[in-house]
């Protein structure tokens, strides 16, 4: 064999074992995504949760060139569609879309067999819809201190809906009837659309729900306003007080948070690159604008910042649903 034929050789044995070395992984890793991602949305079509999925998704599907699919996987206050995302393989092609209900969930389903905060990595944290405490126009009450009186007069005679067991609708129910010592009578749906129904309909008095839902109700004298739940006034609604100012209940704050998450065992290369990609299409003017339509307000958060923020939550909501004595469903 001559010396150039040896060299040759000498290259491609080289090159093989220096393929063989480098982990089957890191090839993956580096090609990802190599087809559909899905985006599981644990609440029904047409709520908050799911319009802000649909923008992501959206975004994220022409920036990859592959499809992103959103999935509504209903039930159990949104317990059955996280479940499913922790139990999906770690490969980054399942994520989840998650809201206020995500860090209490497990308080409210005894069966839940995954954490909130150690099986899932935080990928974004989109921003907060600050809700809105809005009433049938039938409730006696136009400002938030009527409405207090109101409930103070007859204990448990008002009655308010929520979008499920431990969503941001309910939290701030039960926040109200700490901070300001009434007592309102909570009724679950499986979902804003559905709680919308009764409230317009005047089955239900009240509902804390965001703003971007409420917005054409109020504006059409369907729904008023009484006050918005965050510690800042919506862009959406200026003239609204906060539950803060309207009642003289400092430290009165609910959002409806949004963030993306990956089951907790996803490798970090993968995490980080959805991470960045992610936190870039959210700064595109158009994503902007549909966030703005949906009256998500608030920066971005990294990954990595959301998952600070959720053990916060975590601990806060924790502290309010024991002092409110809930039990969990069986």
């Amino acid at each position: 064999m001559n010396e150039s034929r040896r060299s040759m050789v000498g290259i491609a044995a080289a090159l093989v074992a220096g393929s063989a070395l480098k982990p089957l992984g890191a090839w993956a890793q580096g090609a990802y995504p190599t087809k559909a991602i899905r985006i599981i949305v644990p609440y029904p079509a047409g709520g908050v949760v799911d319009s802000i999925a649909r923008v992501v998704g959206e975004r994220m599907g022409r920036q990859y060139g592959q499809p992103v699919v959103i999935e509504n996987r209903t039930g159990a206050g949104g317990a059955i569609g996280t479940d499913f995302v922790a139990k999906s393989p770690a490969d980054g092609y399942t994520l989840l879309m998650v809201s206020p209900s995500h860090a209490v969930m497990p308080f409210f389903q005894k069966n839940t067999a995954w954490d909130p905060v150690r099986d899932f990595k935080g990928i974004a944290g989109f921003g907060a819809i600050p809700n809105v405490i809005v009433v049938h126009p039938s409730v006696k009450a136009k400002t938030m201190q009527e409405f207090i009186r109101l409930a103070k007069k007859d204990a448990g005679s008002i009655t308010y809906a929520s979008s499920g067991l431990g969503t941001s609708s309910h939290l701030t129910g039960e926040l109200l009837n700490q901070m300001a010592h009434i007592q309102l009578t909570h009724v679950p749906y499986k979902g804003q659309p559905e709680a919308m129904t009764d409230l317009l309909s005047g089955r239900v008095d009240m509902m804390p729900m965001s703003t971007s839902l409420a917005l054409p109700h109020i504006k059409a004298g369907k729904l008023r306003a009484l006050a918005v739940t965050t510690d800042y006034r919506s862009s959406a609604l200026p003239d609204v007080p906060t539950v803060a100012e309207a009642a003289g209940l400092p430290g009165f704050q609910v959002g409806t948070w949004l963030a993306l998450l990956a089951p907790a065992k996803v490798p970090p290369a993968i995490v980080n690159k959805l991470s960045a990609d992610v936190a870039s299409a959210l700064k595109q003017a158009e994503v902007q604008s549909k966030f703005k339509d949906l009256a998500l307000e608030g920066a971005p958060q990294s990954g990595a910042a959301f998952d600070e923020f959720l053990k916060q939550e975590v601990s806060v909501w924790t502290e309010v649903i024991k002092r409110a004595g809930i039990q969990a469903n069986s």
